[in-house]
């Protein structure tokens, strides 16, 4: 008897947490209403056209999954060592090498018009979207709204949220197929909506910005992103290199800045010339001299002093803006050398 009764509560007990459950789902997808017509207001009150916010919002919907992702992004548990294999695999490289070959008429003409060479634009490609094979299936205004909602970074997802309106309003794209990543980053290349405003092209004249489907926008919008950012096709990205014994190690740039401004910071504090790395004994990573060339470099630990080093030249900083994490530029590095030797015929 005491055993049924204890399973009765227990049932109850269930019953009740399921239906606070969805009496709480009920809440949250009210509250999102009502949080969705406050956009809306206020995206007419920055002079968007009444018509274009009811269809850019028409579908909206609260996606659960992109707050469960942006709240668990993966810690790194590995080191580049084992990183960079999983990154750029062999099969990766075979195709990038591949793809590069059939756009190699295409790559060229980006590639001069904006002085960026074109195994950076495929490596960026391939590891963004897996050569426009991934690029999200998230309505992006569905996306932003919700992480907007969420609240941890409101401001910064609302101001994507008025870009992603702007982009609807020129008309390069339309709100169904307007797909993206859970956090709104969008097309071949995954630009955030406020990075399409800044950087996108229209790379064939056809007067679209579509970087979702026209291969000449998406490399020509990849291009003009890393040349605004300082970009010298007169440079590669970096090299690894090998330390001598009791090297200086506050001669590096320290692994954690904590932001873009203060690595920048901390860059210009520790650049020198190759003569003067030279000088304190930095080597290629086989041992042989660094280039003798009058250019400066900044000297980086993607994982600590024990790990891989490389001088990084100052088209690191422009990969370093498309993303701050010294494991993406050290795969976009290293699939982009592997794109150039050996030699494509």
């Amino acid at each position: 008897m005491r055993n049924k009764l204890a399973k009765g509560k227990l049932l109850l007990c269930s019953g009740c947490l399921l239906v606070s459950a969805q009496v709480l789902a009920k809440d949250k997808a009210q509250s999102f209403d009502q949080y969705i017509a406050e956009i809306k207001t206020e995206a007419q009150a920055k002079g968007f056209d009444e018509s274009l916010i009811e269809q850019a919002f028409a579908k909206v919907e609260f996606h659960q999954r992109a707050v469960v992702a942006d709240k668990n992004q993966p810690e790194k548990v590995e080191t580049l060592d084992t990183y960079l294999p999983k990154r750029v695999p062999d099969w990766k490289i075979n195709r990038a090498r591949e793809l590069y070959k059939k756009h190699s008429d295409l790559l060229t003409q980006v590639g001069e018009k904006y002085g960026v060479q074109p195994r950076f634009i495929v490596a960026l490609w391939g590891l963004e979207t897996n050569f426009g094979k991934y690029m999200g299936n998230y309505n992006v205004i569905s996306a932003l709204s919700t992480l907007a909602y969420e609240g941890r970074r409101e401001a910064f997802f609302k101001k994507q949220l008025w870009a992603a309106l702007e982009i609807l309003e020129q008309g390069h794209i339309s709100v169904d197929d307007m797909k993206g990543s859970w956090a709104g980053a969008m097309g071949q290349n995954q630009f955030m909506p406020t990075s399409f405003i800044s950087y996108a092209v229209d790379g064939d004249g056809d007067g679209k910005k579509d970087i979702w489907g026209n291969q000449a926008d998406v490399f020509s919008s990849m291009a003009n992103y890393l040349k605004q950012e300082g970009w010298s096709d007169e440079l590669t990205w970096g090299r690894q290199v090998k330390l001598p014994e009791g090297f200086d190690l506050s001669l590096a740039i320290p692994k954690n800045t904590g932001s873009r401004k203060n690595w920048l910071a901390a860059w210009s504090r520790t650049e020198k010339t190759l003569a003067q790395w030279q000088a304190l004994g930095v080597r290629r990573v086989d041992g042989t001299d660094l280039p003798n060339v009058d250019i400066t470099a900044a000297l980086v630990f993607p994982d600590d002093e024990n790990g891989r080093v490389y001088l990084a030249y100052d088209n690191y900083k422009s990969l370093m803006h498309w993303n701050l994490s010294y494991y993406f530029v050290s795969s976009v590095g290293h699939l982009s050398d592997r794109i150039k030797f050996p030699p494509i015929k």
